[in-house]
C-alpha cells in the first residue's frame, strides 16, 4: 500500500508540473525599438513602411508607421509579423515552400497570414534555432526582399539583448 500511495504521488506531482508552463516573449520595449530601426532602414534607403512586432503568440506588440506610408502597410506589416512568429520561419522561404509544394499552397488562405517577403520571427539565442519570442514584419518598400532587410535591421537593433 505504501508503495502504491509513493507512486501515485510521484505521478499526480509529475502531472501538476506539466500543467504550469512558462514562455518567453519580447518586451515592449524591445519591441518598440526593433520596429523603429526597421522603419528608420527603409526610411534612409528611401522606402516608406510600416513595421510592426508580435509577441510569441502573435498579438500586436508594436507598430511605427512611417512618414508616407501607404494605409495597406499597416495591415501587411502586422499580418507578415504573425505570420513569420507563427510559423517560426521568414515569410520568404513559407512563400517559396508554398509555390513549390503542393501541400503547403493553400497556407496562404489561414485567417492573418501573409506569404510576401517582410516577415521574420524573432529568436533568443541562437538566430536559426533558438526559441521564437515574437515576429516583426515590414510592408511597403518596393519588394519583399527589401521588406526582409529592413525587418533583419530591426532585428540587428535589439541582438545583443536577445539571450
Amino acid at each position: 500500500m505504501r508503495i502504491f500511495l509513493l507512486m501515485f504521488l510521484a505521478l499526480a506531482s509529475s502531472a501538476h508540473a506539466q500543467a504550469i508552463r512558462s514562455e518567453r516573449t519580447i518586451s515592449l520595449a524591445l519591441a518598440n525599438e526593433a520596429a523603429l530601426a526597421a522603419v528608420a532602414d527603409c526610411a534612409a534607403k528611401g522606402f516608406f513602411v510600416t513595421a510592426a512586432v508580435v509577441d510569441r503568440a502573435g498579438h500586436l506588440k508594436a507598430m511605427a508607421r512611417g512618414d508616407n506610408s501607404g494605409p495597406h502597410t499597416v495591415d501587411s506589416s502586422r499580418r507578415k509579423a504573425y505570420t513569420a512568429a507563427s510559423l517560426r520561419v521568414g515569410t520568404t522561404p513559407m512563400l517559396e515552400l508554398s509555390q513549390k509544394n503542393p501541400a503547403a499552397a493553400n497556407l496562404w488562405q489561414i485567417d492573418g497570414f501573409m506569404l510576401v517577403g517582410g516577415g521574420l520571427p524573432i529568436r533568443v539565442g541562437d538566430a536559426r534555432a533558438g526559441e521564437v519570442i515574437g515576429g516583426i514584419g515590414v510592408g511597403g518598400a518596393p519588394g519583399g526582399h527589401l521588406d526582409d532587410a529592413c525587418s533583419q535591421a530591426g532585428i540587428d537593433k535589439i541582438k545583443d539583448r536577445l539571450n
